[in-house]
């Protein structure tokens, strides 16, 4: 990148991932051995969820400031866990059911104080089948965002803190997704009904721990620099990329995100299981090895921005969207 971008990059090739698991499936069979799911992902639910009530339990008759300190050590860590707890369920990876992988997601979604375990299902799993698509991928700023948005500090810095909200306000330009159904309402009732458990048996501060917890975990963090690391063109025209660092300890594995989308069917535990079977795909491709850099280079490096990223009309590729 040798100046600054105004405008998505156009790719007339299909997405990467199909073609690169039908090659690793050739090339190495065993890896079909992987797919499958990982119960004990419910409970490290359960423990995060515990943990972050019991902190915010103690954190009661504290100073607001203390409670923004602790989130931003230790809250957001567990926040993001919940997160990638929801992504695995989103994917029927935690259970056999679909009803019992909904269950899972919305309670990894207390912790998280706004509900959306159910919707993140319907909009992920549409992404991983229309990457890059601009009507159907919801993982893509919109263009008035990234406009607004534009390459300075103080511009990614107020996105990031407001990702949340930018996120949300990106549904109505995804018309083909459905944005309200059951499971969604079953969301909501459980994650707000437990914010105001929260605040009456707790107090404002305990909540505001769980709120500064939700955003640092996604935004304006070094874990932020996550939702970065994915997508966006670090070294184009590569347009996906992996995170093999010390935080995918305390992440489950989530920076293996060519692994992931190469095979959505591997629960998180077996994603280091896919680049050690099949080193050849995977080495020679461009990747992050820390989360902080990655976070100040997108913050303070004006090329990039939320225009950073690949798009594709994918209406050609409707007829192979099919997980392996």
């Amino acid at each position: 990148m040798n100046s600054v971008i105004k405008d998505f990059q156009f790719s007339n090739q299909p997405e990467p991932h199909k073609i690169r698991t039908r090659a690793i499936l050739k090339a190495h069979p065993g890896v079909r051995n992987l797919i499958g799911r990982n119960p004990l992902s419910f409970l490290i639910i359960l423990f995060v969820i515990a943990l972050q009530l019991f902190i915010a339990n103690l954190l009661k008759d504290q100073p607001w400031w203390l409670a923004l300190i602790v989130a931003f050590l230790i809250g957001a860590f567990a926040n993001h866990a919940c997160y990638v707890l929801i992504h695995e369920a989103a994917h029927n990876l935690i259970f056999k059911s679909r009803v019992m992988n909904h269950i899972a997601g919305i309670l990894a979604d207390i912790p998280n104080v706004v509900p959306s375990a159910i919707s993140f299902r319907s909009y992920h799993l549409k992404h991983h089948s229309y990457q890059g698509d601009y009507y159907l991928d919801a993982d893509l700023a919109s263009k008035w965002e990234a406009k607004l948005i534009g390459n300075s500090v103080i511009g990614k810095a107020f996105w990031e803190m407001m990702f949340p909200i930018f996120q949300a306000l990106r549904t109505p330009r995804l018309k083909d997704i459905p944005f309200m159904n059951f499971w969604t309402i079953v969301n909501w009732i459980v994650v707000f009904g437990v914010d105001a458990l929260v605040i009456i048996f707790f107090g404002w501060t305990s909540f505001l721990y769980l709120v500064f917890s939700f955003f640092f975990s996604i935004g304006f963090h070094p874990l932020g620099a996550r939702w970065i690391q994915e997508h966006y063109l670090i070294a184009p025209p590569q347009e996906t990329y992996s995170y093999y660092g010390p935080a995918n300890i305390v992440a489950l594995n989530v920076g293996y995100h060519n692994e992931h989308h190469d095979f959505p069917s591997i629960p998180w535990n077996n994603l280091p299981k896919v680049k050690a079977a099949a080193p050849e795909f995977y080495n020679n491709l461009v990747y992050h090895k820390s989360w902080t850099k990655l976070w100040l280079k997108f913050l303070f490096d004006p090329k990039l921005s939320l225009f950073s990223r690949m798009v594709r009309d994918s209406k050609s590729e409707i007829t192979d969207t099919g997980n392996v």
